[in-house]
């Protein structure tokens, strides 16, 4: 199981979710372009002493990214048709979260084999993308029984 970033606006939430695939032994990928530079001390700030604990892989964009898939898109999103405590993972499962100001376009939601939304009150728009990331993951790994023996 993998967690992609979708063109990341926010460097912090890189870090947070940076942290998270590293106490869970799951992978990132980050799909470029990011709305903030990339360099080893950013990185370092924002993912702690973590950032060097898990595998981090960067496409130049979309295409690049597809060439590398080898399980569904599972894509994060709030007009997703299947409500998280309805939808059902598999091991090799990419969890696709998009950019936090736009989400994903149209061609990339469309090319997702499942499309996931966090059920949350009426009246709110969205979950912070670490947030919604760590709660799809939470639900993938209970259900796959990925979790990292500790």
């Amino acid at each position: 199981m993998r967690i992609a970033l979708y063109q990341p606006d926010i460097a912090g939430n890189v870090g947070t979710l940076l942290r998270l695939g590293a106490c869970l032994d799951v992978a990132i990928d980050l799909i470029e372009p990011m709305g903030f530079p990339w360099s080893d001390r950013a990185l370092a700030r924002s993912g702690m002493d973590y950032a060097g604990q898990v595998e981090v892989r960067r496409h130049a964009d979309w295409a690049a990214f597809l060439a590398t898939v080898r399980g569904r898109i599972v894509l994060a999103t709030t007009t997703g048709a299947v409500p998280l405590p309805e939808a059902r993972f598999a091991p090799g499962d990419v969890l696709l979260l998009g950019s936090e100001g736009a989400g994903v376009p149209a061609a990339v939601h469309d090319r997702a084999d499942l499309r996931v939304r966090v059920p949350m009150r009426a009246g709110l728009r969205s979950l912070n993308v670490a947030v919604a990331g760590a709660m799809l993951l939470g639900e993938a790994l209970r259900q796959t029984e990925g979790w990292p023996p500790g």
